[in-house]
């Protein structure tokens, strides 16, 4: 998996006749409440940790773009639209595959209407990333979201 970093760009480009498949981590953002900051916070950690345990799993064939983030509260349907023009930048490069990764399950109410194919993770207990359970709970769903992404090539 390519990340968005200068060096890993410049492989992209030398090497992206192989590489037909794009990952877009949607994360929620918001302040307003006090209550879900941790919740909220853990989750993006969680779901980089995914992310590079998903670098680990499919290298090779993925690039990695940076997170889109949007506020929690905002109109899902101008996200909708909003990311479905990021995809359509994205689209500029030759990419078969893109999928859009999350643990917000708002993304399923408009899930027909994305420009890919949108992956819902359950959210992990809010606990510490490196315990064993959630380092095999992790470890599973990449197991399992792999070979979905692999299904589609």
């Amino acid at each position: 998996m390519v990340k968005w970093r200068k060096n890993d760009m410049e492989q992209y480009v030398e090497a992206k006749e192989y590489i037909d498949t794009v990952i877009i981590p949607l994360i929620p953002f918001q302040m307003a409440k006090d209550q879900e900051l941790s919740k909220d916070s853990f989750q993006n950690e969680a779901l980089a940790l995914f992310l590079t345990e998903m670098e680990k799993e499919l290298s090779g064939r993925l690039l990695l773009t940076p997170n889109y983030h949007y506020i929690k509260a905002s109109d899902l349907e101008q996200e909708k639209d909003r990311l479905n023009l990021w995809v359509a930048n994205v689209q500029e490069q030759p990419f078969k595959h893109i999928f859009f990764i999350t643990f917000d399950s708002q993304w399923k109410k408009v899930e027909k209407d994305l420009a890919g194919t949108l992956i819902w993770l359950p959210g992990f207990p809010t606990s510490d990333l490196i315990s064993k359970e959630v380092q095999q709970m992790v470890r599973g769903q990449v197991s399992e979201i792999s070979e979905l992404i692999r299904s589609y090539w």
